[in-house]
Protein backbone atom coordinates (compact mmCIF):
# COMPACT_ATOMS: atom_id res chain seq x y z
CA UNK A 1 0.00 0.00 0.00
CA UNK A 2 1.23 3.50 -0.89
CA UNK A 3 0.57 6.53 1.31
CA UNK A 4 1.03 10.04 -0.09
CA UNK A 5 1.94 12.39 2.79
CA UNK A 6 1.48 16.11 2.08
CA UNK A 7 2.33 18.97 4.42
CA UNK A 8 1.48 22.60 3.72
CA UNK A 9 2.79 24.64 6.64
CA UNK A 10 6.08 26.54 6.12
CA UNK A 11 6.88 26.07 9.81
CA UNK A 12 9.00 22.95 10.51
CA UNK A 13 7.34 22.27 13.89
CA UNK A 14 3.84 23.45 13.07
CA UNK A 15 0.73 21.99 14.67
CA UNK A 16 -0.52 20.68 11.32
CA UNK A 17 2.78 18.90 10.67
CA UNK A 18 2.66 17.27 14.09
CA UNK A 19 -0.91 16.19 13.43
CA UNK A 20 -0.20 14.72 9.98
CA UNK A 21 2.84 12.88 11.37
CA UNK A 22 0.63 11.40 14.09
CA UNK A 23 -1.91 10.32 11.46
CA UNK A 24 0.87 8.61 9.48
CA UNK A 25 2.04 6.87 12.65
CA UNK A 26 -1.49 5.62 13.35
CA UNK A 27 -1.89 4.32 9.79
CA UNK A 28 1.48 2.58 9.83
CA UNK A 29 0.51 0.85 13.07
CA UNK A 30 -2.32 -0.78 11.11
CA UNK A 31 -0.36 -1.18 7.85
CA UNK A 32 3.33 -1.52 8.80
CA UNK A 33 4.37 -2.56 5.29
CA UNK A 34 2.98 0.57 3.67
CA UNK A 35 5.36 2.89 1.83
CA UNK A 36 5.17 6.65 2.35
CA UNK A 37 5.79 9.16 -0.44
CA UNK A 38 6.46 12.67 0.81
CA UNK A 39 5.44 15.98 -0.78
CA UNK A 40 6.29 19.02 1.34
CA UNK A 41 4.48 22.04 -0.07
CA UNK A 42 5.66 24.15 2.84
CA UNK A 43 9.36 23.83 2.06
CA UNK A 44 9.02 23.14 -1.70
CA UNK A 45 5.91 24.93 -2.95
CA UNK A 46 4.64 24.38 -6.46
CA UNK A 47 4.32 27.37 -8.80
CA UNK A 48 0.86 28.78 -9.23
CA UNK A 49 -0.67 28.09 -12.63
CA UNK A 50 0.11 30.83 -15.15
CA UNK A 51 0.19 31.48 -18.86
CA UNK A 52 2.35 28.41 -19.55
CA UNK A 53 -0.21 26.13 -17.91
CA UNK A 54 -3.07 27.88 -19.70
CA UNK A 55 -1.23 27.32 -22.98
CA UNK A 56 -0.65 23.66 -22.15
CA UNK A 57 -4.31 22.92 -21.46
CA UNK A 58 -5.56 24.81 -24.51
CA UNK A 59 -5.95 22.34 -27.35
CA UNK A 60 -5.92 25.21 -29.84
CA UNK A 61 -2.50 26.45 -28.75
CA UNK A 62 0.88 25.26 -29.98
CA UNK A 63 2.92 23.70 -27.17
CA UNK A 64 5.97 25.73 -26.20
CA UNK A 65 8.87 24.43 -24.11
CA UNK A 66 7.59 26.34 -21.08
CA UNK A 67 4.07 25.00 -21.61
CA UNK A 68 5.45 21.48 -21.88
CA UNK A 69 7.21 21.94 -18.53
CA UNK A 70 3.97 23.20 -16.97
CA UNK A 71 2.10 20.22 -18.41
CA UNK A 72 4.63 17.75 -17.02
CA UNK A 73 4.40 19.35 -13.57
CA UNK A 74 0.63 18.87 -13.52
CA UNK A 75 1.01 15.33 -14.84
CA UNK A 76 3.49 14.54 -12.06
CA UNK A 77 1.05 15.71 -9.38
CA UNK A 78 -1.78 13.68 -10.91
CA UNK A 79 0.28 10.50 -11.25
CA UNK A 80 1.47 10.84 -7.65
CA UNK A 81 -2.16 10.87 -6.53
CA UNK A 82 -3.05 7.99 -8.87
CA UNK A 83 -0.25 5.90 -7.34
CA UNK A 84 -1.45 6.54 -3.79
CA UNK A 85 -3.86 4.19 -2.06
CA UNK A 86 -4.21 6.63 0.84
CA UNK A 87 -3.52 10.37 1.13
CA UNK A 88 -2.60 12.14 4.37
CA UNK A 89 -2.60 15.94 4.40
CA UNK A 90 -1.52 18.34 7.12
CA UNK A 91 -2.66 21.91 6.57
CA UNK A 92 -3.22 25.06 8.57
CA UNK A 93 -6.43 27.01 8.13
CA UNK A 94 -5.31 30.34 6.68
CA UNK A 95 -7.88 33.13 6.59
CA UNK A 96 -10.80 30.68 6.79
CA UNK A 97 -9.53 28.37 4.02
CA UNK A 98 -6.51 26.50 2.59
CA UNK A 99 -3.07 28.15 2.26
CA UNK A 100 -2.09 29.29 -1.22
CA UNK A 101 0.57 26.58 -1.63
CA UNK A 102 -2.11 23.91 -1.11
CA UNK A 103 -4.39 25.71 -3.60
CA UNK A 104 -1.52 25.66 -6.13
CA UNK A 105 -1.27 21.86 -5.72
CA UNK A 106 -5.03 21.48 -6.15
CA UNK A 107 -4.93 23.59 -9.32
CA UNK A 108 -2.36 21.15 -10.75
CA UNK A 109 -4.56 18.17 -9.83
CA UNK A 110 -7.88 19.43 -11.21
CA UNK A 111 -7.61 19.28 -15.00
CA UNK A 112 -10.47 18.96 -17.45
CA UNK A 113 -10.09 15.91 -19.68
CA UNK A 114 -7.56 14.29 -17.34
CA UNK A 115 -9.06 14.20 -13.85
CA UNK A 116 -12.41 15.87 -14.56
CA UNK A 117 -14.89 15.06 -17.31
CA UNK A 118 -17.49 17.78 -17.96
CA UNK A 119 -20.98 16.47 -18.76
CA UNK A 120 -24.37 18.14 -19.24
CA UNK A 121 -25.22 17.01 -15.71
CA UNK A 122 -22.05 18.46 -14.20
CA UNK A 123 -18.44 17.49 -13.60
CA UNK A 124 -17.58 13.80 -13.23
CA UNK A 125 -14.38 12.65 -11.55
CA UNK A 126 -11.98 10.45 -13.51
CA UNK A 127 -9.87 9.22 -10.57
CA UNK A 128 -10.77 6.31 -8.32
CA UNK A 129 -11.85 7.05 -4.80
CA UNK A 130 -9.37 6.51 -1.95
CA UNK A 131 -9.20 7.49 1.73
CA UNK A 132 -7.93 11.02 2.43
CA UNK A 133 -7.11 11.97 6.02
CA UNK A 134 -6.84 15.75 6.43
CA UNK A 135 -5.32 17.11 9.63
CA UNK A 136 -6.25 20.76 10.13
CA UNK A 137 -4.66 23.17 12.59
CA UNK A 138 -6.65 26.33 13.26
CA UNK A 139 -5.80 29.20 15.58
CA UNK A 140 -9.52 29.85 16.02
CA UNK A 141 -12.58 27.64 16.35
CA UNK A 142 -14.66 26.86 13.25
CA UNK A 143 -16.95 24.01 14.38
CA UNK A 144 -19.41 23.50 17.19
CA UNK A 145 -21.17 25.91 19.50
CA UNK A 146 -17.93 27.77 20.27
CA UNK A 147 -17.21 28.53 16.60
CA UNK A 148 -15.97 32.09 16.17
CA UNK A 149 -15.04 32.08 12.49
CA UNK A 150 -16.40 30.72 9.20
CA UNK A 151 -15.13 27.53 7.57
CA UNK A 152 -14.50 27.61 3.84
CA UNK A 153 -11.77 24.97 4.04
CA UNK A 154 -13.71 21.74 4.56
CA UNK A 155 -16.49 22.43 2.01
CA UNK A 156 -13.93 23.59 -0.53
CA UNK A 157 -11.78 20.48 -0.17
CA UNK A 158 -14.86 18.24 -0.29
CA UNK A 159 -15.89 19.87 -3.56
CA UNK A 160 -12.38 19.95 -5.06
CA UNK A 161 -11.56 16.32 -4.32
CA UNK A 162 -15.12 15.25 -5.09
CA UNK A 163 -15.01 16.64 -8.62
CA UNK A 164 -12.05 14.36 -9.47
CA UNK A 165 -13.78 11.33 -7.95
CA UNK A 166 -12.28 11.29 -4.44
CA UNK A 167 -15.07 11.40 -1.86
CA UNK A 168 -13.72 9.49 1.15
CA UNK A 169 -12.40 12.47 3.13
CA UNK A 170 -11.91 12.48 6.89
CA UNK A 171 -11.25 15.85 8.53
CA UNK A 172 -9.28 15.74 11.77
CA UNK A 173 -9.12 19.28 13.21
CA UNK A 174 -7.13 20.68 16.11
CA UNK A 175 -8.70 24.03 16.89
CA UNK A 176 -7.90 27.06 19.05
CA UNK A 177 -4.16 26.43 18.75
CA UNK A 178 -3.53 30.12 19.46
CA UNK A 179 -5.01 29.71 22.94
CA UNK A 180 -3.83 26.23 24.07
CA UNK A 181 -0.69 25.32 25.99
CA UNK A 182 1.43 22.29 25.08
CA UNK A 183 -0.52 19.91 27.32
CA UNK A 184 -3.85 21.06 25.92
CA UNK A 185 -2.51 20.81 22.35
CA UNK A 186 -1.39 17.22 22.92
CA UNK A 187 -4.83 16.38 24.28
CA UNK A 188 -6.49 18.05 21.29
CA UNK A 189 -4.33 16.01 18.89
CA UNK A 190 -5.26 12.83 20.76
CA UNK A 191 -8.95 13.68 20.46
CA UNK A 192 -8.57 14.29 16.72
CA UNK A 193 -6.70 11.02 16.22
CA UNK A 194 -9.34 9.13 18.17
CA UNK A 195 -11.87 9.99 15.44
CA UNK A 196 -9.93 8.23 12.66
CA UNK A 197 -12.09 5.65 10.90
CA UNK A 198 -9.75 2.85 9.87
CA UNK A 199 -12.41 0.94 7.95
CA UNK A 200 -11.53 3.03 4.89
CA UNK A 201 -7.89 2.04 5.36
CA UNK A 202 -8.86 -1.63 5.51
CA UNK A 203 -10.67 -1.29 2.19
CA UNK A 204 -7.60 0.36 0.66
CA UNK A 205 -5.47 -2.60 1.77
CA UNK A 206 -7.70 -5.18 0.08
Amino acid sequence: MNILHIDCSPRPESHSRQLSAAIIEALLASAPDASVIRRDLGSEPLPHTGVEYATAVSSAAAMTAAADTAWKLSEGVIREVEAADVIVIGTPMNNFTVPSNFKAWIDQLLRVGRTIMPTPAGKVGMLRDRPVFIGIASGGVFTGEAANQPDFLTPYLSAAFGCVGIASLQFLPVQATAFLDSTQLAAARDRALATIDLTALARAME
